[in-house]
């Protein structure tokens, strides 16, 4: 299980106002770690996915590949997003 729970809790309370001022590697990171702890936490993942979307040029191979197994690993459903990420990377 989880062992710091609030820590991500309040990581996750803390970025989502922010979100705005990070850059796609912190995007996909905040996803990875949050996906390799097991911690759900949707608001967090949706914050990501509208802002990916908007900065989606921005996104090198490392950071779509990071978002993508971050998401499939956490079982958020985000198909626009996985779609988007498709499309650009073509």
């Amino acid at each position: 299980g989880i062992k710091a729970r609030e820590l991500f809790d309040a990581v996750a309370a803390a970025t989502l106002p922010r979100l705005g001022e990070f850059n796609s590697q912190i995007f996909a990171n905040m996803a990875w770690a949050f996906a390799t702890a097991g911690v759900k936490a949707p608001e967090l993942f949706d914050g990501i996915a509208t802002a990916t979307f908007q900065r989606l040029d921005e996104f090198n191979c490392q950071d779509c590949t990071n978002t993508l197994w971050a998401y499939a690993t956490a079982g958020v459903k985000a198909p626009e997003l996985f779609d988007a990420i498709s499309t650009e990377a073509r």
